[in-house]
């Protein structure tokens, strides 16, 4: 598929006439001082045991987070637009870091999935790559989206080569996050709902497949089905945090004190943090930060729905689902309700390639909210605008309001 697929012949001149969002810039800033002070108090033990120095692991969060701002920054000033003749080779790239991991002998916690000495993980790289890709390829395609063999089909084909590329390291959740967003952008670009019912009913026939063949995805739903039914059967991993989260109670044993960090928790700075969180900062804390992500990702929706066109809609939309998708299976799976999976708690679990990859994001998100555009927008565009409109409450009158600009933008301009 060349680049010329995803050319957007409208004529359209952005003009950066606003200033950072700072409501979502207080949020980002608030999250990362947090998410480096949990890092430290979960992390000095681990990594005093596992590299000699308690200070390893916090470290290498600081160099990661000061790489991921200046991606973040260089990206708020990059003009999404540009993205469309980029797409396709940053998902070459990608496939090619994907087939990579496949054939490197480095294998940690039973699977293979990072390069260079274990520093990065092109799974992560996947997950934002897929929603630029995508975003660009249902922005050029919105008129034939209706169209099986043009739409479904291709979405699938697009899915699966990404998708089957990270199971195959094994890392389920990494391949279903990429699988629920290609389908939830299709119903944000305004994919019919016959086919959007055709891919639900695919996806759970696979998932069952998957399941059924893995034997880690075959022992992950047992612990689940088992942790339902009794959470004193849950797996090890759980019945730990469950230790962890009752132990914190309301208002928590202070910061730094936990103890089950101390006795047993599995890797407690990545996959077990909130668990972490819970127990020094009780269930207060725990809202707060919940609350945090919710701020984060609202501000998220509300500069798709102000994106001057359907791109800078579909990329804010799959860009904040996306974040919070991640944070909500990390923090549902310490609590028993779902599957363990790997999922990372963006900000604050260490790992620098989950990290970078959300700044990133992030920087895209600003240059979105920075950006007013000038120019001809479709009505097609707008209808199908009102999907991700809808996802916000009580913006009845707002969405009445971007109906009649829609029809002012039409209007012949100096660029036309």
């Amino acid at each position: 598929m060349g680049t010329g697929t995803f050319v957007n012949e409208r004529p359209y001149a952005p003009r950066f006439s606003r200033g950072f969002d700072m409501p979502l810039l207080i949020a980002v800033v608030a999250l990362a001082v947090f998410g480096l002070a949990m890092l430290y108090s979960s992390s000095w033990d681990f990594s005093l045991g596992a590299y000699g120095d308690a200070m390893y692991m916090f470290n290498r969060q600081l160099t990661w987070l000061g790489l991921g701002l200046v991606i973040a920054l260089i990206l708020a000033f990059f003009d999404y637009h540009h993205w469309r003749k980029l797409v396709v080779p940053a998902m070459g790239l990608t496939v090619i870091l994907l087939v990579t991991v496949l054939f490197m002998n480095g294998i940690r916690f039973g699977a293979k999935r990072a390069i260079l000495g274990g520093s990065v993980q092109p799974s992560e790289l996947a997950k934002l790559v897929s929603i630029l890709y995508l975003s660009v390829w249902l922005y050029a395609k919105q008129e034939y989206l209706h169209d099986i063999s043009l739409g479904l089909i291709p979405l699938g084909v697009i899915l699966g080569v990404v998708g089957g590329l990270i199971y195959q390291q094994p890392d389920l959740s990494a391949a279903a996050t990429v699988l629920m967003l290609g389908g939830l952008l299709f119903f944000l670009a305004g994919g019919d709902l016959k086919q959007i019912g055709v891919l639900l009913v695919v996806a759970t026939i696979a998932a069952w497949f998957v399941a059924s063949i893995s034997l880690t995805g075959q022992q992950r739903v047992a612990d689940f089905v088992a942790g339902i039914k009794d959470p004193l059967q849950a797996s090890y991993h759980v019945r730990r945090s469950f230790e962890a989260i009752v132990n914190g109670g309301w208002f928590g044993v202070g910061l730094g004190q936990s103890q089950s960090k101390l006795t047993g928790l599995p890797v407690p700075p990545t996959d077990s943090v909130f668990a972490v969180v819970v127990e020094e900062l009780g269930w207060f804390g725990a809202v707060g930060l919940i609350s945090l992500y919710g701020f984060l990702i609202w501000r998220g929706l509300v500069i798709a729905r102000r994106a001057p066109d359907m791109l800078g809609t579909l990329l804010a939309s799959g860009l904040a689902i996306w974040i919070a998708l991640e944070a909500l299976v990390n923090m549902a799976v310490m609590v028993g309700l779902l599957p363990f999976a790997g999922n990372a708690l963006p900000f604050i679990s260490a790992g620098g390639s989950n990290l970078v990859a959300t700044l990133a994001a992030l920087g895209i998100l600003f240059n979105i909210s920075r950006q007013k555009g000038e120019g001809t927008i479709s009505d097609d565009e707008w209808r199908s605008y009102s999907a991700v409109a809808n996802l916000r409450w009580g913006n009845g009158r707002r969405s009445l309001s971007r109906a009649r600009r829609t029809r002012s933008a039409q209007r012949p301009t100096s660029n036309d």
